[in-house]
């Protein structure tokens, strides 16, 4: 249960608010005045404020500033019956979390609702700094990363053989890299080799090297790349990618500890652990006779499954804040925080290029940011699935629209009338398109997301 306080001059919303949302079993201290609110929030506090923007003697904006002035860590949700964009600009900059017009859906005061509280959690979890913290460089305070920590922490002394699956953009080397760090060999080589990098024909002997005049241009003997890693760490990636050959010649090497070199007689014995990476399912390569079942067993003595960014939402924030030092500090910007609707917009996105893409998109927002906050606008999200052919389909909508409406009848309503009609079937028909995701869609008819929550408010489309 979340304590929230209500302040709105109209009797019928208060009423409305306070019973919607002792339903979902909060506690809820209702005002007339901005002022009567900020007086309890000296006293008792809360964990959210929701206000109305217009309103006699202290405006919502006003309000705002007073919250945060005193209690930055309050989220602070504004209402109108009057959405204009120079009033959700002026929100967000004074750090709302969200901007809602009237009338809104109950679903959207529960969403906006779940979204400010899931962010006090957040504040309330292990900041980056903390002893919970970065694990080895790796950024993460939700429960699915501490279990990934935990397994480092369990299985990084031994020497079994570890098999990481993961998306791409998952961190899925950093964590091969933490592995190695908290071994009894940390002071040994570490040695990433990217198997999809490597040529067919070059891979045995980058992998096991090669003795002079083994093929054209084999003008020395050369140490592959698990002699490099004898006594340390060889972390192999994409090892969906290797081929049959390779394969057996790798479950060689994981059975009998020994390599021959390309063009060699005589064997090399060698002692490294294997820490494996794939963004495959390897059992459907294995059904499907792509990848041996003996090398499976071997490689993965310990699986280890990196969470997707989507399923660890939680982390965006510290990650957020995290990327934003690092490219303010690169790109000489001096850029500090993210407003709360830009944050609101991360956490709705599903982030298919996980944690590598974020990093990416706040680096954009760096370089592209004008003011000390990141704003929505900064922020460029992939939108190529639905990409070009979306942007044809709404220009073929557009114009059966038209086509759709005669002449006598488009005279009858008047140019603003046609345009308006307009404006209303390609926003719904950008939204159909993209499920429901408002920045793709604003992103697919050219707009700036800030003109598109401006016209959803203005013609009323949930």
């Amino acid at each position: 249960m979340y304590s929230i306080v209500v302040v709105d001059d109209e009797r019928g919303m208060r009423d409305f608010l306070t019973i919607l949302l002792k339903k979902e079993g909060h506690g809820v201290n209702a005002f007339a005045g901005g002022q009567e609110a900020l007086d309890y929030l000296a006293a008792h506090g809360c964990d959210l404020v929701i206000s109305d923007i217009r309103m006699p003697g202290m405006t919502g904006l006003e309000l705002l500033e007073h919250v945060k002035a005193a209690h930055p860590q309050i989220p602070v949700v504004l209402i109108t019956a009057f959405a204009s964009p120079d009033d959700a600009v002026q929100a967000m900059r004074g750090g709302a979390f969200d901007y809602i017009s009237k009338p809104f859906k109950v679903d959207e005061i529960k969403s906006v609702l779940a979204a400010a509280t899931s962010r006090q959690e957040q504040a309330a979890a292990p900041s980056p700094q903390s002893p919970q913290g970065p694990f080895n460089g790796i950024i993460g305070s939700s429960r699915e990363m501490q279990k990934i920590f935990d397994m480092i922490r369990r299985v990084a002394p031994t020497p079994a053989n570890v098999l990481i699956y993961g998306e791409s953009g998952t961190g899925k080397e950093m964590v091969a890299q933490a592995i190695h760090k908290n071994s009894q060999v940390a002071g040994k080589p570490f040695v990433p080799i990217t198997c999809s990098a490597i040529p067919d024909e070059l891979m045995e002997s980058e992998l096991f090297g090669h003795v002079k005049g083994a093929f054209t241009g084999a003008v020395s003997d050369k140490a592959g790349l698990f002699q490099e890693a004898d006594g340390g760490t060889a972390f192999l990636d994409e090892i969906g990618e290797l081929t049959p050959l390779i394969q057996t010649k790798l479950l060689r090497v994981l059975q009998e500890r020994e390599i021959k070199p390309v063009g060699g007689i005589k064997i090399k014995r060698i002692d490294v652990r294997i820490v494996a990476a794939t963004n495959k399912n390897l059992e459907d390569e294995i059904s499907a006779g792509r990848f041996r079942e003996d090398l499976f067993y071997r490689l993965a003595v310990v699986p280890l499954r990196m969470p997707p960014l989507r399923e660890r939402k939680g982390d965006i924030p510290i990650l957020v804040e995290h990327f934003l030092k690092k490219y303010s500090k690169l790109l000489g910007k001096d850029i500090r925080e993210i407003s709360s609707y830009a944050m609101k917009v991360l956490m709705d996105y599903h982030f298919p290029g996980n944690v590598r893409e974020l990093e990416n998109i706040i680096e954009r927002g760096v370089a592209l940011e004008n003011s000390a906050i990141i704003l929505p606008e900064s922020l460029t999200l992939s939108n190529r699935a639905t990409g070009r052919a979306g942007a044809e389909a709404a220009a073929g909508a557009a114009e059966d629209a038209l086509a759709a409406i005669g002449e006598e009848e488009l005279l009858d309503l008047g140019l603003e009338q046609c345009i308006i009609n307009l404006e209303k079937k390609l926003i719904r028909f950008a939204l159909e398109k993209t499920g429901g995701a408002k920045m793709q869609a604003a992103d697919l008819l050219r707009m700036s997301f800030r003109s598109f929550r401006y016209k959803l408010g203005k013609y009323g489309i949930d």
